[in-house]
């Protein structure tokens, strides 16, 4: 394989610190929670538009009548996850959100368990308790602080639980389509959702000022193109399982940019319910058995 011209880890470390941007910029707006979903993804589709429309248009040909069911589905519950964890942002803080919006591996896992009949490891149990230990601890310690930050904790959490949904609709799509199509198709599916939902709200599209919009576009710049692009890059050279980690510190970096940024401080129940949250993913994310054999081979 072709030795990469940067190493792959810069290029996820500031994929992280995009991601955990996501956050910080959805509280500096003043728009509705459906609203600022709405331009996120239209300006990414304004963004991707000239090299879709350049290169990728056959591919739709792919896509059979089950295909865009799917994939419309995915896009509607993408849409949902935004309005909710934008949502969510109203009333909790970064920390509490972005932790449990982390969550999602463990969502996966019971997806596939409800809808696909996989079976529940030992491991994966020990880590769904660790996880949702952590989550109870962090609801009751924003409980006492007000119930708002408990709802907001709950819409977060209902949050993940769509996008995992959204994932498990699509993942079968996309072993068939390239990463732009498919991320094209459904993000065109997305806003015409959320084009909906705002009607149907009586949201307003607009006008905002300029740093509103300037907001909105950065939102599709720097977490939806620009940090996950980076992933997918690294993917190349790099495991799956290592992305998935490095993913689990942006809670951290969401929360250190919330304290700079917006003053946000954190309790001693978010520490240690976040701390104990990320144990708990972590250890169901790491192959024990890989790091056995890796340990094996230097010495021995």
């Amino acid at each position: 394989m072709e030795k990469p011209s940067i190493h792959p880890f810069i290029p996820i470390i500031i994929g992280v610190i995009s991601v955990a941007m996501s956050a910080i910029f959805v509280k500096m707006t003043t728009a509705d929670s459906g609203v600022t979903a709405f331009y996120r993804m239209l300006f990414s589709i304004l963004i991707m538009s000239p090299l879709f429309f350049l290169k990728y248009t056959h591919e739709l040909k792919k896509l059979s009548k089950r295909d865009w069911l799917f994939t419309s589905i995915a896009g509607f519950f993408l849409a949902f996850h935004f309005i909710l964890w934008f949502e969510s942002l109203n009333y909790t803080s970064v920390a509490s959100s972005t932790v449990l919006v982390t969550l999602q591996p463990l969502f996966a896992f019971a997806g596939t368990y409800f809808f696909f009949k996989e079976r529940l490891s030992a491991k994966t149990i020990v880590s769904a308790l660790i996880a949702i230990g952590g989550s109870v601890l962090i609801a009751y310690g924003d409980f006492k602080i007000s119930g708002a930050a408990l709802f907001g904790d709950i819409l977060a959490l209902i949050a993940c639980a769509l996008i995992t949904a959204y994932l498990l609709f699509g993942q079968d799509v996309r072993k068939r389509l390239s990463l732009m199509t498919y991320t094209f198709v459904v993000y065109g599916v997305s806003a015409i959702t959320l084009f909906f939902y705002i009607i149907i709200k009586g949201e307003s599209f607009g006008p905002y000022p300029a740093q509103e919009w300037m907001w909105f576009l950065l939102l599709a710049l720097i977490p939806n193109l620009f940090g996950h692009t980076l992933f997918n890059w690294a993917l190349k050279w790099v495991s799956t399982n290592v992305i998935s980690i490095a993913i689990l510190f942006e809670p951290v970096g969401a929360a250190i940019l919330a304290y700079i940024i917006l003053g946000e401080l954190l309790s001693a129940t978010q520490i240690i319910g976040g701390t104990i949250v990320l144990t708990g993913i972590l250890f169901f994310l790491i192959d024990y058995t890989k790091i056995k054999r890796v340990f094996f081979k230097v010495f021995t």
